[in-house]
């Protein structure tokens, strides 16, 4: 039965709605994602397209767009209310938008690698399992589950793969920020999946931020930065 305290939990709903300081709250990290994405990402393809990078510009603005739709959508799902028919779309498109980020992510890397055999099989398998998780969540979301949270860390670290020709091509300190930032998002997800806590879902998603922003300048450092 529904109270004011608890909701029938479904694919796209948890078992309790947030009360109005987590709504708040949820907003503001997103909000200050968005910020540093639209400021940073401004920086990285200006740069990357008139003098560091114009070869890569097009990965590059793959990559700064599918973070700012991943948050943007996310955004507008985490704040759109309960009771909105608009809810379960936005559900559809905020998961599926999750892998589309994690490969757009990966690209920029992969095009510094060139076209290797490695890297090649790499991007192959990342974007046609992102793809089939997108369809899945397009689709079928209510049976996928949090299956799709194995998938999810299966494709963001499977770079693993391809960690020895990234480190001989990255500067140390973009390697490193690589690394980080895979770490952000995993520990991350201990508060996504501990839905008892109070303020869990801005916890989970400041650590989402934070994961992009340790990429977002492992990226403006191997394209710009360390080409200036």
């Amino acid at each position: 039965m529904t109270t004011e305290t608890t909701i029938a939990r479904t694919w796209w709903t948890r078992g309790r709605p947030f009360t109005l300081p987590e709504l708040i709250a949820d907003g503001v990290v997103h909000g200050i994602g968005i910020v540093v994405a639209v400021a940073l990402g401004a920086v990285l393809l200006a740069f990357a397209g008139y003098e560091t990078a114009p070869n890569e510009l097009p990965a590059l603005v793959l990559y700064v767009g599918s973070l700012l739709l991943v948050l943007g959508i996310s955004l507008a799902f985490n704040l759109c209310p309960i009771a909105s028919p608009a809810k379960r779309t936005l559900a559809r498109l905020d998961q599926a938008a999750i892998f589309l980020f994690i490969a757009g992510t990966y690209t920029p890397f992969l095009v510094l690698l060139g076209a290797t055999p490695s890297s090649i099989i790499t991007g192959v398998l990342i974007w046609g399992s992102a793809l089939t998780g997108m369809a899945l969540k397009l689709f079928v979301p209510h049976r996928f589950g949090r299956g799709a949270i194995v998938l999810y860390l299966g494709i963001g670290w499977s770079g693993v793969f391809v960690f020895q020709a990234l480190a001989s091509h990255l500067p140390s300190a973009a390697l490193w920020l690589l690394v980080a930032g895979g770490l952000c998002y995993s520990v991350g997800l201990i508060f996504h999946l501990w839905e008892r806590l109070t303020f869990h879902n801005a916890v989970w998603h400041g650590f989402v931020v934070a994961g992009a922003s340790l990429h977002l300048v492992a990226v403006l450092d191997c394209m710009v930065i360390s080409r200036l």
